[in-house]
C-alpha cells in the first residue's frame, strides 16, 4: 500500500483598499478538494487565510445575522503605483502568525494548491506563495482560480507557483498531480457538472452560511463581464441534484443561510429556478437564500417572485447597471427598464418591500458621465428601492478591456493593480475622485431615508 500523499490547499490573502465578506468563500478550490478526497491516495489539509471565525484571531469580528461580516485586517505599504491614491492600503485575513501556527500544524506536504480571486489581488498571492517556498522549499505549488485564469502568462511570471492551471480544473488536476509527484490514481471524468462531486464544505470552520452553485457561465455577453471567459459555456444543473446538495448541508452542518454564486441563475426559469424553489418549499426546509450576484430582473414574473418569497429569498440584489436606455441596448443588453419596473412590482405584489430591494449600478465605466449615473441614483430612488454601486473594474479579456486597449486608455502587459475598481477611477480618472465621493454618498443618503 502506497503512503498517502499530503496536499495543503490555501485561500491567499486579500491585498486592498477595501474588502467585506459577502458569503465569500473559495468555492473553486473546495470543488477541487471535493474531488481529490474522493481518493484513500490523499490526506488533504486546508489553511483559509481569510477565516473570519479563527479561534486565535486578535479580536473577535461581528457578524450580521445572515454570516456577511469585515474581515480581520491590517494596514501594509502602498504599492508604488498606488501611491498617489488617499485610502488605506491592508492586508485582510488571519495575522501572519497564525497562519504560521497552522503550517507548523501540517509538517511537510507533497504538494500544495493555491486558489486566486480578482486579478488585482495578485499581490496576496503573491506574498502566501512566497511564505510557503519559504517553510516547504521544494514542494510544488500549483495556483488556479480567477488570477490564473484571465492573466496566466501574468501569473506563471510573477505569482511564483511552479504550474498555473486555467478554468475549471476538476478533469485536469489529478493529471496534473500524478505529473509532479509519484503517485497513480485511477482517473475520473466528469462530462457534466452534476457529476462533479459536492464541494467539501468539511474544511471549513463556520458553516452555517454557504455557497450554492446551480450553474456555470452565463449566456448573456455584457461589455464589462468575464463570465463567459471564466465558463466558455453556459452549464445548468439538474434541479433535483440542487435540492438534494441544500438538503444535505442543512442536515449535516445545519445550514441555514445560501447564497447563490450563479451569474444567470434565473434563466430558463420554468425548468431550472422555479422547479428548485417549488421543492423547497414542498420540503418545508427552514433556510433562507441570498443572492451576491445581480439578478436577471427581466425573468421575476409575479409567479417567481411569489416562489422567491416563500422559499425564503432574502438578500436579493438586481442587476439594472444604469437607467438609459441606450447604455443599456450597448453595454448591458439583458434589461429594459419597463422589465425591471415589472419585476419590482411583481416583488411587491408577493409581498416584499420595495426598500428591501437593493439594484446594481455601474459606475466609472468609459462614457459615462456623473450626470448619468446621479440620474440612475435618483431613478432607482424613485422607484422605491435602494441603488448599490458597482464600481467599473477594467477585466482583461472583455469588450470593455479590449476597447480601452485600442484607444489606448492601458496596455495588454499593464499592472494588474490598475484593474482595481479605486485604483482605476482615480489614475485612469474615468470619473473624478470627487464625483466618485458625491455619487457614492448620495447613494448612501437614500439608502438611510
Amino acid at each position: 500500500m502506497q503512503k498517502k500523499k499530503k496536499i495543503l490547499l490555501i485561500n491567499p490573502w486579500i491585498f486592498d483598499f477595501t474588502a467585506y465578506d459577502f458569503w465569500l468563500k473559495p468555492l473553486g478550490l473546495l470543488y477541487i478538494a471535493g474531488v481529490l478526497k474522493k481518493f484513500p491516495e490523499f490526506e488533504l489539509f486546508f489553511i483559509d487565510c481569510l477565516d473570519r471565525t479563527h479561534p486565535l484571531l486578535p479580536k473577535k469580528l461581528k457578524s450580521k445575522p445572515d454570516g456577511r461580516g469585515p474581515f480581520f485586517k491590517e494596514e501594509i505599504e502602498k504599492p508604488e503605483i498606488l501611491k498617489e491614491i488617499p485610502r488605506k492600503y491592508s492586508k485582510y485575513g488571519i495575522p501572519i502568525n497564525i497562519f504560521q501556527y497552522e503550517l507548523e500544524k501540517i509538517k511537510r506536504p507533497d504538494l500544495i494548491l493555491v486558489t486566486s480571486g480578482m486579478t488585482y489581488w495578485y499581490l496576496g498571492v503573491q506574498f502566501t506563495i512566497e511564505l510557503l517556498k519559504k517553510k516547504f522549499k521544494g514542494i510544488p505549488i500549483i495556483l488556479g482560480g480567477i488570477y490564473a485564469t484571465l492573466m496566466p502568462e501574468h501569473a506563471r511570471t510573477y505569482s511564483g507557483a511552479d504550474i498555473v492551471i486555467e478554468g475549471s480544473a476538476e478533469n485536469k488536476i489529478l493529471s496534473v498531480i500524478e505529473d509532479i509527484i509519484e503517485i497513480k490514481v485511477e482517473k475520473i471524468y466528469f462530462d457534466s457538472i452534476d457529476e462533479i462531486p459536492y464541494p467539501h464544505y468539511q474544511l471549513l470552520r463556520e458553516k452555517k452560511y454557504l455557497p450554492i452553485l446551480t450553474s456555470r457561465g452565463c449566456p448573456f455577453r455584457c461589455t464589462f463581464c468575464a463570465s463567459y471567459l471564466l465558463n466558455k459555456s453556459f452549464y445548468q444543473r439538474k434541479p433535483e441534484n440542487v435540492v438534494e446538495e441544500l438538503q444535505y448541508y442543512y442536515h449535516q452542518f445545519n445550514t441555514i443561510h445560501f447564497a447563490f454564486y450563479d451569474d444567470a441563475l434565473f434563466f430558463n426559469k420554468e425548468k431550472h429556478i422555479n422547479s428548485i424553489l417549488k421543492k423547497v418549499i414542498e420540503l418545508k426546509l427552514p433556510i433562507f437564500f441570498h443572492t451576491p450576484n445581480g439578478l436577471h430582473a427581466r425573468e421575476i414574473d409575479f409567479e417567481l417572485a411569489c416562489l422567491m418569497k416563500k422559499a425564503g429569498f432574502k438578500t436579493i440584489r438586481l442587476s439594472l447597471e444604469s437607467s438609459k436606455e441606450e447604455f443599456l441596448k450597448k453595454v448591458s443588453p439583458k434589461i429594459t427598464l419597463e422589465e425591471f419596473e415589472n419585476a419590482l412590482e411583481n416583488l411587491e405584489r408577493a409581498g416584499y418591500k420595495r426598500n428591501e430591494i437593493e439594484v446594481y449600478l455601474i459606475v466609472g465605466l468609459p462614457g459615462q458621465s456623473k450626470e448619468d449615473i446621479e440620474e440612475s441614483i435618483y431613478y432607482v430612488y424613485n422607484q422605491g428601492a435602494k441603488s448599490r454601486l458597482a464600481y467599473f473594474s477594467p477585466v482583461p479579456g472583455t469588450i470593455e478591456w479590449e476597447k480601452m486597449i485600442e484607444k489606448g486608455m492601458l496596455s495588454p502587459d499593464s499592472d494588474p493593480l490598475l484593474h482595481n475598481k479605486l485604483a482605476f477611477s482615480y489614475i485612469i480618472k474615468t470619473i473624478s475622485p470627487e464625483d466618485f465621493e458625491y455619487l457614492k454618498n448620495l447613494s448612501f443618503k437614500f439608502w438611510k431615508s
